[in-house]
């Protein structure tokens, strides 16, 4: 507007100059009074052009620093590519200016010149290294998508875990991915801000610097917007690929939960039948040790059903795991020999039955001997409990300790078992020596006696036990009654009294029938016991008289 008042003030001067040298009137004063007036004019204008070109670079300033202090991984990305621009462009130059340098004939400031843009070129080329990342997009690597890692699976309650945290990881990338949309429309609305400031100041008198500046500024502008378009068609497609992997997991997390609902409920129908089992037989299996046996087997059993059933829901390829089992299981028996022996041990404790829980056995290993019951019968070892007995009393010195006895002893060692097949009784025997002038026949009779009376319970219900082992066992023999024996030893007769007793209480019967036999003993006149004695003599021997022949 002003510049058209200017112009026409301007023609209205040359016309009255015209016109007062034509007619040579007096209208000279007139004029410079209007130039004056223009001049003032195009004055104040310049000062309010530039205190809007003022205002206008204090906005621009304040703009740019706020696209700094944004500190905005999307300018970083922009900076790099252009970063490797400018360095690309750089050593293009460089190589150039070597190539000349190495045609042309050398000297020594060229020498130095060629020198220092080799090493130049050495330090743009690893520059170049470092920003080849940014060298085909500014926003290559923005534009992509977090990688989430590979699609889970789910074909166990275990795995339902991992698709639950897989949903929520791609739920937080895309949460991230949208942060960078709203992060690159900032940056766009501030960036179309800085054009229009620069045509607003080039619109006033602009200068080289600013006109290039706001061509920079459009074709980054140009850059973020394609790049915008670009993030946000990828967005959909990323939430359609959500929405798409969340379905398809849920279905496998429902699916798991279902299965894993139909085998708990299996599970539990098979321990209910157990117990219920369990219950049967302890109504008709009176003997505590039987009943013992048939609820590990029952246990046993119910536990390798119910391992059988995970394994066969669980695993895919039944022959393949067998494959892999039968390849780690000949590994292991080469380096887990006994191991495996143990097992094989108890497989052959429970098949045969020489062992039972209850038992009393007597084990020996190397030259030690362990006598106590059976507690239990693991798949590894027998664990027994040590009780006081006539081993414990004259060998060991110790009772009451928890023997453990791995089952692949069975193979190797002795195993004595004091109550096997219902037998609950075993012999034992006394040994008490008499003099030779005592009545010897008096204290078998005397011993025999005293062994029937104390022992005729077990004699009893050892014939009945013997009589149900013949359908098992060859029997020849089997004499119950208590048996008593003489043996001449060299200081007396040994008097050896066997009878049966109470496989778990032996030394009490011991004890009992000993302290009767010394007393009846005792009480005749014809019966000495015999010990270790010495015999002084304090008058000369007075030798026999030898026979003569007529004597004889």
């Amino acid at each position: 507007m002003r510049q058209g008042t200017f112009f026409k003030s301007t023609i209205s001067l040359l016309f009255f100059i015209s016109l007062s040298v034509w007619a040579d009137a007096p209208l000279v004063e007139p004029v410079k009074g209007a130039v004056a007036v223009d001049a003032l004019q195009l004055e104040q204008q310049k000062q309010e052009n530039q205190a809007a070109r003022e205002e206008l670079h204090g906005e621009l300033q304040k703009l740019q620093k706020d696209l700094l202090k944004e500190n905005s991984i999307w300018i970083k990305s922009y900076d790099s590519y252009m970063a490797y621009r400018e360095t690309r462009k750089s050593l293009i130059e460089v190589k150039d200016r070597i190539n000349e340098l190495q045609r042309q004939s050398s000297n020594v400031e060229r020498k130095l010149e060629l020198e220092g843009l080799q090493a130049k070129e050495k330090i743009l080329t690893e520059q170049i290294d470092l920003l080849r990342a940014q060298g085909t997009s500014p926003f290559v690597l923005l534009l992509k998508p977090d990688e989430a890692g590979e699609l889970p699976t789910i074909t166990n309650p275990f795995e339902i875990v991992m698709g639950i945290s897989y949903i929520k990881r791609l739920s937080s990338q895309y949460q991230d991915y949208l942060v960078r949309k709203e992060d690159l429309q900032e940056i766009i609305g501030n960036l179309d801000h800085q054009i229009t400031l620069y045509e607003k100041i080039t619109a006033l008198s602009p200068t080289k610097e600013e006109s290039e500046a706001l061509v920079a500024s459009k074709v980054k502008i140009e850059k973020f917007k394609l790049a915008l378009d670009t993030l946000t068609m990828t967005a959909n497609v990323y939430e359609k690929r959500i929405e798409s992997t969340e379905a398809r997991i849920n279905k496998e997390i429902k699916d798991q939960i279902y299965k894993l609902l139909k085998i708990f409920v299996l599970i539990v129908l098979l321990v209910l039948l157990s117990l219920l089992t369990k219950r049967a037989v302890k109504r008709y299996v009176i003997d505590n040790e039987r009943f013992y046996m048939v609820n590990k087997v029952i246990t046993l059993v119910t536990v390798a059903v119910i391992a059988l059933i995970l394994i066969f829901s669980y695993i895919d390829n039944v022959g393949y795991f067998a494959t892999i089992l039968g390849f780690v299981s000949a590994g292991l028996a080469i380096a887990m020999k006994d191991w495996f022996m143990s097992l094989f041990g108890w497989v052959v404790i429970f098949a045969g039955g020489s062992i039972h829980v209850g038992d009393r056995v007597r084990f020996v290993k190397e030259g030690m001997d362990y006598v106590g019951d059976v507690l239990d019968i693991s798949p590894l070892r027998i664990t027994l409990m040590e009780d006081i007995t006539l081993t414990t009393l004259e060998t060991n010195r110790r009772a009451g300790r928890i023997i453990f006895v791995p089952n692949n002893y069975i193979f190797t060692s002795m195993i004595a078992n004091y109550s096997h097949a219902s037998l609950k009784t075993v012999w034992d025997g006394i040994d008490i020596m008499i003099t030779f002038d005592s009545n010897h026949k008096k204290a078998v009779h005397l011993t025999k006696e005293i062994c029937r009376k104390y022992s005729k319970g077990y004699t009893d219900i050892t014939r009945k036990q013997l009589n149900k082992l013949r359908d098992r066992y060859s029997l020849k023999s089997a004499n119950v009654e208590p048996r008593v024996f003489t043996f001449i030893e060299s200081n007396g007769i040994k008097v050896s009294s066997w009878y049966l007793t109470n496989a778990y209480a032996t030394l009490t019967l011991r004890s009992t029938i000993s302290a009767d036999i010394v007393d009846a003993f005792n009480a005749e006149y014809d019966i000495t016991i015999a010990y270790p004695t010495q015999t002084f003599y304090t008058s000369p021997m007075v030798p026999k008289k030898q026979p003569t022949e007529g004597n004889e």
